[in-house]
């Protein structure tokens, strides 16, 4: 045995009262001297990735780049406020390049202006459609998309967003027209030869030293990758050999602007801010649970839906687009020594006097090089390994995944998403719909009653089935029910005096199963069979009642455990039956 003292269990509280709606004020409240070094040196290290990153991913999203540092620093500011989370790194994400990019790319008209009003009203839906479902405590609705849903549709988002940076690494210009399409416009260009060679040769070169340095977490590998691009654009002048630049960017801060277009397809842009809400939400609630399990602190799903909402929301108001967390700046926050909000606060600040004081440090940064840093992050959105598991152990999951990626990938990232949310919901009735039911006996030697499935040397109660169903019983699956227990009485083997159904796995009802049980119950009742249960959840039996099924004075019907229920049916029967 072991002399080392064991690490006690994280205590994890809940705040009460008002504050819990505003968990910076909070942390502020609680907040340690000694903290305040570490969150800014963290806060200045973040930045370092902050600007690159946000520039890249809002020239993936259709929109020009400042504005990824707009939908920065607002919502970093925002997110302190009311985030739960006292180190996660919210911002433009490559997860939702695709989908406001799908919105906006047809919708603009090629006007950049109108791009960006287009993915600030997505951003608006976005944070109303979280903080609604914060408030009615709908935490738990991105729980209902399996894992291997989620790992298609974002393998599909993945494939999208790194199709939709090949022609940016090799300097061509084409309308993106969904993955499909793009790939073929861009084989038909590199064919003619219209790739800018210097523009792949700084892309590439730049892709290849963020993938090599990746595995050393403590590097600023995007930082360092960018500068190096940078600086080769500005001394060799490969602007003038065709390299585009980011060029100059406006001197200020974002200004507080209502997102509105007239004429423009609103349902296309509240169905992208719903998907952009979901996805995010999805995304920022895992990374947000795992680092409170690292800390010992806890996150309350709904208000984490409502400090995401609150900063999309905010954001949407200052020229900001639908923004997330990201999986790639809190490991460097992390890292750094974050240790509250306020290290994302730093980082806001110390990007918005970038674009005070010295904007056009960013002028020369080559547009192959963002394409680069999008097509590294699309890269590590894939997940292989966990396929590969999910195919050996269950094929049919494997198989769903692989729909739900095809669809994204074919159709595109908003109706691919609503064709993950069909797919969950398909998978989810498919298992109530079609679930396991048994025969139970008794097997020498082993306590309780088992599977004869599975036992087929298991004893027989002579004049008694013991029906075991594996699921809630509702409309999908109540028809299947009655046949079933039909189908079992027809088959045993001696004359039925009375039907136990073992109900520990039937965790509800409803009202056409209700309906069902009470037509079985008169059927067989016309054929001298008694209907009892066992095991009965108390929610369960309450049901029973409220529907009428257990009138007063039935209560015998139902007993505590399946062995009670045989010692009930042996007495009342008088059959010699040793156990």
């Amino acid at each position: 045995m072991s002399t080392e003292k064991p690490n006690p269990l994280p205590i994890v509280t809940a705040p009460s009262g008002w504050l819990r709606w505003f968990p910076g004020l909070l942390m502020l409240k609680n907040y340690q001297l000694a903290w305040l070094p570490k969150d800014i040196i963290a806060g200045l290290v973040l930045t370092t990735m902050l600007v690159p990153v946000g520039i890249a991913y809002a020239e993936a999203s259709g929109v020009p780049g400042i504005y990824g540092l707009y939908a920065t620093i607002v919502p970093l500011l925002a997110y302190a406020l009311f985030g739960p989370s006292r180190i996660l790194v919210l911002g433009p994400d490559s997860s939702l390049a695709a989908l406001i990019l799908a919105v906006v790319l047809p919708l603009s008209g090629g006007d950049p202006l109108r791009a960006v009003t287009l993915a600030s009203m997505m951003a608006v839906v976005a944070g109303l459609v979280c903080i609604l479902a914060g408030l009615l405590r709908l935490g738990f609705i991105t729980e209902l998309l399996s894992k291997p849903i989620r790992y298609g549709y974002m393998n599909g988002i993945a494939l999208t967003v790194l199709i939709s940076q090949l022609p940016k690494l090799f300097g061509i210009s084409i309308d993106s027209e969904g993955p499909g399409r793009d790939l073929w416009q861009l084989g038909e260009a590199l064919l003619a030869g219209a790739a800018n060679s210097y523009s792949f040769a700084v892309g590439g070169a730049c892709l290849a030293l963020i993938l090599l340095l990746k595995r050393f977490k403590q590097l600023p590998t995007i930082l360092i990758a960018v500068v190096l691009a940078t600086l080769a654009v500005g001394l060799f002048d490969l602007a003038s050999q065709g390299v585009k630049i980011l060029g100059e960017l406006p001197q200020g801060l974002p200004a507080f602007a209502l997102p509105w277009l007239s004429g423009v397809d609103l349902a296309a842009v509240v169905l992208g801010g719903v998907a952009v809400a979901l996805v995010s939400f999805a995304d920022t609630s895992v990374l947000s649970r795992t680092y409170a399990a690292r800390t010992g602190s806890h996150v309350d799903p709904n208000q984490e839906m409502v400090g995401l909402g609150a900063a999309n929301l905010i954001g949407g108001f200052f020229q900001g687009f639908p923004i997330s967390s990201s999986s790639s700046r809190t490991p460097v926050a992390e890292a750094a020594g974050s240790q509250t909000q306020l290290t994302g606060v730093v980082g806001a600040l110390a990007v918005a006097a970038l674009l005070m004081v010295a904007p056009n440090l960013l002028q020369n940064l080559p547009t192959s090089a963002l394409a680069a840093v999008v097509i590294a992050a699309a890269i590590g959105l894939f997940e292989f390994a966990d396929l590969k598991r999910i195919y050996k152990v269950q094929q049919w999951e494997f198989w769903l995944s692989m729909a739900c990626f095809a669809g994204v990938a074919v159709f595109g990232a908003i109706p691919g998403i609503c064709i993950a949310v069909v797919l969950a919901v398909i998978e989810f009735l498919w298992d109530g719909w079609r679930p396991y039911y048994t025969v139970l006996g008794r097997v020498a030697g082993v306590r309780g009653f088992h599977d004869i499935a599975r036992h087929p040397e298991a004893r027989l109660v002579p004049g008694l089935v013991l029906f075991r169903w594996d699921a809630p019983l509702f409309f999908a699956n109540a028809e299947l029910f009655q046949q079933a227990v039909l189908k079992v009485l027809a088959e045993s083997p001696q004359p039925v005096h009375r039907l136990v159904v073992a109900a520990e796995p039937v965790t509800s009802i409803d009202v056409t199963s209700a309906d069902m049980l009470s037509e079985l119950g008169q059927t067989l009742a016309a054929a001298g069979i008694d209907f009892h249960f066992a095991e009965v959840k108390g929610p369960v039996k309450d049901k029973l009642r409220r529907f009428g099924l257990l009138k007063p004075g039935e209560e015998q019907r139902i007993q505590p455990t399946v062995g009670a229920a045989v010692d009930t049916y042996l007495a009342d029967y008088q059959v010699d039956w040793k156990r």
